[in-house]
């Protein structure tokens, strides 16, 4: 009698993609963050056409209105009105364009220099490396908050001066992450393999090592939105970032202060804006850390 082999063949591998996003929907916080995120988008990028007012347009008669639930509000405002008849849901909705975009853009250029200088670090060991992370480690010793507040203070306080003085203060961890990528991968059979091909550094930094070092970007990058948002607001809130009458959220919070008392309403709906914008950055990003690092899939 002849053996008969038999073989066993292993079931197609899923895309890489598609096991990302199995993880990532296994976290219902995740999903909650990511469908904020979204909601938060829509309302960022068409607040020319959802908001009912303008954002800076003043109705004298409908001051500190309040919002329409309550006895003397009116469907025209839904949120009501500032002390000086700007409807507050038109300007939550502007502001949403100006907190969101700026803290986007603010992280974008931090994880760009960034990883420009942990490349730097990573490869360069020696003289280069040791300066950078002397400067890093000096910016890390210093409260984030309070070098903003210097820097804004020494360049004058204007929303480009607070956007710069985010950068300073989100830039050392983004340098520091990625320093510690590359060495962990340089080490590595691939790029050994490379080298011995004849492969130069420029294209070792960018090519070969800095594709392997981007998932705990991603996920520091998007955390760190939400602090970008917090620290813009609390410069707005000090008068130290935008300036009246742009639509910002921390501005619009200390223009309420005095109101928190009396129109509640003034100073709350602000203060969920910014909440619910954190809450869903950080939600997102602790879905996206869950789902990007091995040692966390379940």
């Amino acid at each position: 009698m002849s053996g008969l082999s038999t073989t066993t063949q292993n079931p197609k591998a899923p895309h890489p993609l598609a096991e990302f996003w199995g993880y990532f929907s296994a976290n219902r916080g995740a999903m909650l963050g990511l469908g904020l995120l979204i909601i938060l988008l829509i309302v960022m990028l068409g607040a020319g056409f959802l908001a009912p007012h303008l954002p800076a347009e003043q109705y004298r008669d409908a001051l500190r209105m309040p919002p329409v639930w309550i006895d003397g509000g009116s469907w025209r405002f839904i949120l009501g009105t500032d002390d000086i008849g700007r409807d507050i849901l038109s300007r939550i909705m502007h502001g949403a364009q100006v907190s969101m975009s700026v803290g986007g853009m603010v992280v974008l250029l931090a994880i760009v220099l960034g990883i420009t200088l942990g490349l730097i670090a990573g490869f360069s060991p020696g003289i280069v490396d040791t300066t950078l992370m002397r400067i890093m480690d000096i910016l890390l010793a210093l409260p984030g908050l309070l070098m903003a507040l210097v820097i804004v203070a020494i360049l004058g306080p204007s929303l480009s001066n607070a956007a710069i003085a985010i950068v300073i203060v989100q830039l050392p961890h983004f340098v520091r992450l990625t320093r510690a990528s590359v060495i962990n991968e340089r080490t590595k059979d691939y790029v050994t393999a490379s080298i011995v091909s004849g492969a130069r550094r420029p294209r070792l930094m960018v090519i070969t090592v800095l594709p392997n070092c981007l998932a705990p970007l991603i996920v520091q990058g998007t955390l760190s939105v939400s602090n970008a948002i917090l620290d813009l607001a609390a410069l707005g809130f000090l008068g130290l970032g935008a300036q009246p009458p742009t639509p910002e959220w921390g501005t619009m919070l200390a223009n309420a202060l005095q109101f928190i008392q009396s129109d509640w309403w003034i100073v709350t709906f602000p203060g969920l804006a910014i909440l619910i914008t954190v809450v869903a950055f950080n939600l997102l990003g602790d879905g996206l850390r869950d789902a990007l690092d091995p040692k966390l899939k379940r």
